[in-house]
């Protein structure tokens, strides 16, 4: 049985809850997530500007990552997000490599790099992802590439998670930011 503890320890790992994707992912679903994928440069970059020095060193929970670390890590997913849809688009369910995101993390520019450089690298990798989004197919969306621990993904799926992923780093800043 969790204990209060637990609660509260998973509240603060996911404040906005666990991604949910629905049992069927519309046109509207999609449309709705290429819009957040699309946003969520513009907002990270305005919360990221109401952070002291102090606060980017600050972690969001005990045992989180620092604020700028929160930041670096976006592009970083997003980025092998983003040419996961590229393989995915151009071979037949190809296997994707999985990166240990918690020691990217600990590299020393993740650790310790001015935020403008992944601010500006979410920007690109966002512009030329919803490029792409907005200029696909919908049998595109049905497309799958094979993740070594979750197993076949398709697009569209990855799409609500990525979505999700953003709002979800998103308000782990603002959890510090206040």
């Amino acid at each position: 049985m969790p204990t209060s503890d637990d609660t509260q320890l998973d509240h603060l790992r996911f404040p906005i809850g666990r991604f949910e994707a629905p049992a069927t992912i519309t046109a509207e679903h999609i449309a709705a997530w290429t819009d957040e994928v699309a946003a969520l440069p513009g907002r990270l970059r305005q919360v990221a500007a109401q952070c002291s020095e102090a606060q980017l060193d600050t972690p969001y929970r005990e045992g989180g990552w620092t604020v700028r670390q929160v930041i670096h890590h976006l592009p970083d997913s997003h980025i092998n997000c983003y040419v996961r849809y590229r393989w995915a688009l151009t071979e037949d369910r190809p296997a994707i490599k999985v990166y240990d995101e918690t020691a990217w993390a600990e590299l020393p520019d993740a650790a310790h790099a001015p935020i403008e450089i992944s601010l500006n690298l979410l920007e690109a990798v966002h512009a030329r992802w919803v490029e792409l989004l907005r200029r696909m197919q919908p049998a595109d969306f049905a497309r799958e590439f094979v993740h070594t621990v979750q197993g076949p993904t398709t697009l569209e799926r990855s799409l609500g998670m990525y979505a999700w992923h953003g709002r979800h780093h998103l308000a782990h800043v603002k959890m510090v930011v206040g």
